[in-house]
């Protein structure tokens, strides 16, 4: 949920996000203000995420504490859990939310107008029943003085977004669907702690190395999961599909291996302590890292048949790490010596010309990923160690121009991934001290709104994929029966007519005559049998502009019923079934698939 700063007497944006050292766009842009320069007393401000920790120093009192950041009292004794009295000591480190997670509803504000101030939007619609959700509201009627927990909204991009996560106990793969917000497990029990997924470029496949450092290949249309290799101890984990999606490039044991996924065969290339192995644009070369005569990390290029070797850098330095090819293949990057001591490098192949990239306040750059268009790069720069581990989420040009700060992650490092059309960056945060993330953000470097994706399990990896998919993860349910039309996963399976199922969810259409719509939805809702639960949810809709209601299950809802979710849609025009007539559509979906199968209906 978003938190909720009101503001106070001599406050201006500046000093707002200089207390949590928030970027001062990103403020704006959380609240849509036309002009940052007329906030004015009272007002509720969403806040980002930011620097929410202060070092306790000599003299200070959670009063005072609370008197600098402008904070209520209360809010710093729930953040810490504190007791009576109160007492804090010198150089303890202690949380200061910026205010609530809610937000109190002002005159003439409505849940439209809200959604809109506060980027609860997808797809560019506001998403008010995301609300109505988060507040358990029956209907869409508001009053002043009514506290609104505001929520993040999956905001619709295309893509999928693949990462790895021990939300069902293990580490396995996952995939995150930005337009519905929904999360769906890939693989069992075939990943690891380490493990990293990486896309085809048409987006069909996946691979990862996996548990005892297994090299997989998930194909994403047929649901099938191939073992390749096994890779040694020591081996680099770093994998590149070729151009055209049918070879996979990686090293093991001393060799470059190029193997073919569609003859089953691999090519091999003799080259010692090889690591981050790449494609050039071109298919035919390849690009890697490999010491010297003298040991030194040196950058190489190669042909695929292993013949015309090319030395590109003259490094005399430390190891070259995190080797990033360019997409059109006219820049590479590196960062040099260390964790301790991480700068990024880019070099423009073309010329040789080499640029270092200032980078953030402790020389700690990690991830840097090259958006689609080649020239921006995006990476996160460790920051404000005294005050705990948190990293910043940047930007900057190939050249070392434009360098920006766009949001804040609570890690040390945090690994980033552009969106297919290079408008987005999603990163990792969530982490406490120097442990693993737990969630999943995204933030738009030309509207910088943090938005939180998902949170829960660990986390570990990501990576957003090169297309759309939609070509491989949606199929059309037509029905004449009924009269209806939408779009569901591909790979659930036909049970009959009405009815489909996958490991993952379900649906099943019907139709059910009534008087009135209010009437219907909520005998379905509170049928005597509790399908739903005790507390079952009814929101009001509208459908291809018919009127309609969500029913959610409450979460006493009887296992056996799968978390079974409704939507029930008016037609519009009442249809016969067999001599009977029937006013409503009614489509029965797992609650996970609800919204993003309900997006997709139209009447025929």
């Amino acid at each position: 949920m978003q938190y909720f700063y009101t503001v106070q007497p001599a406050d201006t944006l500046y000093n707002i996000a200089k207390r949590w050292e928030i970027p001062l766009a990103s403020i704006i842009a959380a609240n849509n203000l036309t002009d940052p320069n007329t906030i004015f007393l009272g007002q509720q401000l969403s806040i980002p995420p930011g620097v929410n920790r202060y070092r306790v120093r000599p003299g200070d009192s959670i009063y005072r504490i609370s008197q600098f950041f402008k904070v209520p009292v209360s809010v710093i004794i729930e953040a810490n859990q504190l007791q009576p009295p109160y007492s804090i000591q010198v150089g303890q480190l202690i949380k200061v939310p910026p205010g609530f997670p809610y937000y109190t509803v002002q005159p003439g504000d409505t849940l439209y107008s809200i959604a809109g101030r506060f980027n609860v939007v997808t797809n560019g619609i506001r998403n008010i029943e995301l609300i109505q959700r988060a507040n358990q509201l029956p209907t869409t009627n508001i009053t002043p003085g009514m506290m609104l927990h505001i929520p993040y909204a999956p905001p619709g991009d295309e893509g999928l977004i693949a990462y790895f996560s021990n939300q069902s106990g293990l580490f396995d793969l996952w995939l995150y669907n930005p337009e519905s917000g929904t999360p769906v497990q890939l693989t069992t029990g075939l990943g690891d702690s380490f493990s990293s997924p990486e896309w085809s470029p048409d987006s069909r496949k996946i691979a990862f190395v996996g548990k005892n450092r297994i090299l997989y290949v998930i194909g994403l249309e047929e649901g099938s999961v191939a073992s390749i290799d096994q890779l040694a101890g020591n081996d680099s984990l770093r994998l590149d599909w070729s151009p055209d999606s049918t070879k996979l490039a990686y090293t093991t044991r001393n060799q470059i291996i190029i193997y073919d996924l569609t003859t089953y065969q691999p090519q091999s290339i003799q080259q010692p302590e090889a690591t981050d192995v790449q494609w050039f644009p071109n298919g035919m070369e390849l690009l890697y890292q490999a010491p010297d005569g003298d040991g030194i990390s040196q950058l190489y290029r190669i042909f695929t048949n292993g013949t015309q070797r090319r030395k590109i850098t003259n490094n005399t330095d430390g190891p070259l790490h995190d080797i990033q090819l360019s997409k059109d293949g006219s820049f590479v990057l590196y960062t040099t010596p260390g964790a301790s001591i991480s700068l990024i490098h880019t070099i423009e192949l073309a010329t040789g010309n080499s640029f270092g990239i200032e980078g953030g306040p402790l020389a700690k750059n990690y991830y840097p990923r090259w958006s689609p268009n080649s020239r921006v790069i995006a990476y996160s720069a460790t920051a404000y160690e005294d005050l705990g581990y948190f990293n910043q989420i940047r930007t900057v040009g190939s050249r070392d121009e434009g360098e920006t700060i766009h949001a804040l992650s609570n890690c040390f490092s945090s690994p980033v991934t552009w969106s297919p059309e290079g408008n987005k960056i999603a990163y990792l945060s969530g982490c406490m001290e120097q442990e693993f993330a737990h969630e999943i953000w995204v933030v738009a470097p030309n509207h910088p709104v943090p938005i939180q994706l998902m949170k829960g399990a660990i986390i570990t990896s990501l990576q957003w994929s090169p297309t759309s998919v939609n070509h491989s993860s949606k199929r059309t349910f037509t029905n004449q029966t009924y009269r209806v039309r939408f779009q569901y996963p591909s790979h659930w399976k036909k049970v009959n007519n009405e009815r489909y199922v996958g490991a993952d969810g379900f649906f099943q259409v019907s139709a059910i005559a009534g008087d009135s719509l209010e009437d219907v939805c909520q005998g379905e809702a509170h049928h005597p049998l509790m399908p739903y639960g005790s507390k079952p949810q009814v929101i009001p809709t509208t459908i291809q502009n018919e009127a309609a209601c969500f029913i959610f299950p409450s979460t006493d809802q009887p296992a056996e019923m799968n978390r079974q979710a409704t939507l029930i849609v008016s037609y519009p025009e009442p249809i016969e079934i067999q001599g009977s007539t029937y006013n409503f559509l009614i489509l029965w979906v797992d609650e996970t698939h609800l919204r993003e199968i309900a997006s997709t209906l139209k009447f025929i």
